[in-house]
């Protein structure tokens, strides 16, 4: 299936809803009926009927039920109250990386130690001529303080070296030959950018944090093309049967032990595979400076075509709260509840970041940043209004994700700067990892500080959505239940919710996760349905709206279309 050449501008785009026929152009190709149909425009209207002709919605509502639009060739949808809503757009997501991993030692369905155990020896013992074993996804609350050791490892694979990364793609986990391979001793300082951990008598005990993971990983043999492009088609046929039709690629380029994944995508889109509206992240090598805007330039001209468009700048300011390198205004606490002397890292310093920001804002590119903490947070809130004031508000939709702890002061900056808040909603719950080893570590006042999606509601903040997969679940009804309910799906509705004070509705959840994201992507004709827009469309098998909030998440999709055209199709579809 071919959408290589889908169109992405407006300018022939059919004025429609005003039948007869929707004012020409003979019967639909597809008609969807006995709605409901949530539209998500401004008015968050409701129709009951839409019309397709080629790549284009050209009726929705009554207009739609003409009878003249139904040909022989017109395929018709009955939803017999099935909603239809425009296709999920994911504004941060890592498919390439995620499809690879679903084919090396995939972790991610298990949380204990035992299961990691089980998994680990099996897949050794079904690869016996690996060189490496790889792959990841394992929780770290399944081991004491988020931290596995080499000899777990060592005693599953004593022969080969190991390199697994864990769920939130933070750390990497390697047994003694990987570390040997590496040259990690207990002489091996710390790079600025990561952490070695280590043990009583200060060797690497296994677990690398940060920029760390790059010691090893690097010398983990790089997927081949072939590969990295088998990845990307498994991880697009999940995506799409999740009802995603479009996304943000989170990070093309070579960062730290990552392959590129644009080679994937060109690829893809040479051989007509490509069904996804991707909008492509290019990594912002934090060693280097403002040399590389010229390479960055010329590499959003070399990979921008068709279905891809590798306009944004992917800057990652910081790391993650668990392991204590998420960059925060003032100090982690200690176990104890004391002070500690680390508030985590800045990998790029605030006045570099600013001075780098304008440039890249100059250029036309968007900022597309990763902000977990309150001071990283505040430093590329800082970064766009310096762009904004030597540049002037230009339309480069500059966003910040992830945003796990926000100060107060900081919400209304932006709506003030035009900063989009880009949310990761599954993470907004009590979980073991949230509860063992981020709130104690936060303290109290800081930890009501956390994914304040309701205040950046409130505040007039414009939102959009993603899941970071393969970082946790690419499954958009899970996210929009836990930023309506603030716990997992599989809580019960008795359990308590994660600072409910932040609950955001249904609709302006799923308003993120749809034209939300469809804005941050620049995809202004995608996002909600309503005449002339492209026609990227979801089935699901319900309308949740309708349903307690507790069973969002057992919202199934039934059928995804890009363009019109049906990208996936469930079994009972």
């Amino acid at each position: 299936m071919d959408l290589s050449n889908t169109p992405v501008s407006t300018e022939n785009a059919p004025v429609a809803g005003t039948s007869p026929a929707s004012r020409g152009g003979g019967p639909a190709d597809l008609v969807f009926r006995s709605g409901p149909v949530h539209t998500v425009d401004p008015a968050r209207s409701r129709a009951s009927a839409v019309a397709v002709r080629g790549d284009r919605i050209i009726a929705v509502g009554p207009d739609a039920e003409d009878p003249d639009l139904i040909g022989p060739a017109t395929e018709v949808v009955d939803l017999r109250g099935k909603l239809l809503i425009p296709g999920f757009q994911d504004a941060h997501v890592h498919p390439v990386g995620g499809g690879l991993e679903l084919a090396q030692c995939d972790l991610s369905a298990a949380d204990t130690a035992d299961a990691y155990r089980e998994l680990i020896g099996a897949y050794a013992a079904a690869h016996p001529d690996a060189p490496w074993i790889t792959g990841g996804g394992w929780s770290l609350e399944a081991f004491p303080g988020g931290m596995p050791t080499r000899e777990f490892l060592d005693a599953l694979v004593p022969d080969r070296p190991v390199y697994l990364v864990n769920r939130d793609h933070h750390g990497g986990w390697a047994n003694s030959r990987a570390l040997e391979r590496a040259g990690l001793t207990a002489a091996t300082p710390d790079p600025a950018d990561g952490r070695i951990e280590r043990d009583a008598d200060g060797r690497p005990s296994g677990m690398l944090q940060e920029g760390a993971m790059r010691l090893v990983a690097d010398l983990v043999p790089e997927p081949s093309v072939a590969e990295r492009t088998a990845g990307l088609l498994r991880a697009q046929r999940l995506l799409h049967s999740y009802g995603v039709t479009a996304w943000q690629d989170a990070m093309l380029g070579r960062g730290p032990g990552v392959a590129d994944a644009a080679p994937a995508y060109e690829a893809a889109r040479e051989a007509g595979t490509l069904t996804a509206r991707v909008r492509g992240a290019l990594w912002w090598d934090r060693a280097r400076g403002t040399e590389q805007i010229p390479e960055l330039v010329a590499r959003r001209a070399e990979l921008t075509g068709g279905l891809l468009q590798a306009t944004s700048i992917k800057i990652m300011q910081d790391g993650i709260a668990e392991n204590h390198t998420a960059a925060m205004l003032s100090p982690y606490l200690t176990a104890c509840g004391c002070a500690s002397d680390n508030s985590g890292i800045s990998f790029i310093d605030p006045e570099e970041l600013r001075t780098f920001v304008t440039l890249l804002d100059a250029e036309g590119f968007q900022v597309h940043f990763h902000a977990l903490g309150d001071r990283a947070v505040r430093e590329a809130l800082d970064a766009v209004e310096a762009a904004r004031r030597v540049n002037g508000h230009r339309d480069t939709r500059p966003h910040l994700a992830h945003l796990q702890v926000v100060h107060p002061e900081d919400i209304a900056r932006f709506r003030r700067l035009g900063a989009t808040a880009n949310i990761q909603a599954l993470w907004a719950a009590h979980e073991p990892q949230m509860d063992e080893l981020t709130i104690p570590f936060l303290g109290a006042q800081r930890a009501s500080w956390q994914y304040p999606f309701g205040d950046l509601l409130r505040s007039g903040a414009t939102m959009a959505a993603g899941s970071d997969w393969p970082v946790s679940s690419p499954d958009p009804l899970a996210a929009l239940h836990v930023a309506v309910n603030r716990r997992v799906p599989e809580d019960p509705p008795s359990a308590p919710a994660f600072l409910p004070e932040q609950r955001i509705d249904l609709g302006a959840a799923l308003a993120a996760y749809t034209a939300g994201s469809a804005y941050v992507n620049h995809l202004d004709e995608t996002g909600t349905i309503q005449p002339g827009k492209l026609a990227d469309l979801v089935v699901l098998d319900r309308d949740p709206f309708d349903g307690p909030t507790d069973a969002i998440a057992t919202t199934r999709v039934l059928q995804t279309f890009v363009g019109g055209r049906r990208v996936h199709a469930a079994d009972d579809a």
